[in-house]
């Protein structure tokens, strides 16, 4: 079993039923952040309703980690190394993550298709 840094694009995919994230979730597992479940509860909300995303966010809660200092210091400088592509701050931090703790960074977002140590799926 592989652990993955679950981005929210991956989780809402899943969540949609995606066949082609559902062995990352259903096979293996992964961790995100607080910025990650806000976004993840915001969309669920959006889509489906408050019980559906309470439900979720119950799931996801414990998957949830805490970046060091140092995290954050290279995911901001990762931010602006990398400027044009517009990343947000949430999947920066993810990315930086992943990382530091030598996993891969799973996303569907395109900004991210070339880039090491993520697991790009689309």
């Amino acid at each position: 079993m592989s652990v993955f840094f679950y981005d929210s694009y991956a989780v809402i995919e899943y969540l949609n039923d995606n066949p082609l994230f559902r062995s990352y979730f259903e096979e293996h597992t992964g961790i995100l952040t607080l910025l990650n479940l806000l976004e993840i509860y915001y969309s669920v909300l959006q889509e489906t309703g408050e019980e559906k995303a309470k439900e979720v966010l119950e799931i996801l809660q414990p998957l949830t980690v805490h970046p060091s200092k140092e995290s954050i210091q290279k995911a901001m400088k990762f931010r602006l190394h990398n400027k044009k592509h517009d990343l947000s701050y949430a999947d920066c931090l993810g990315y930086q993550i992943a990382a530091d703790r030598g996993i891969k960074f799973l996303t569907g977002d395109k900004e991210f298709k070339n880039i090491e140590n993520v697991e790009f799926v689309k």
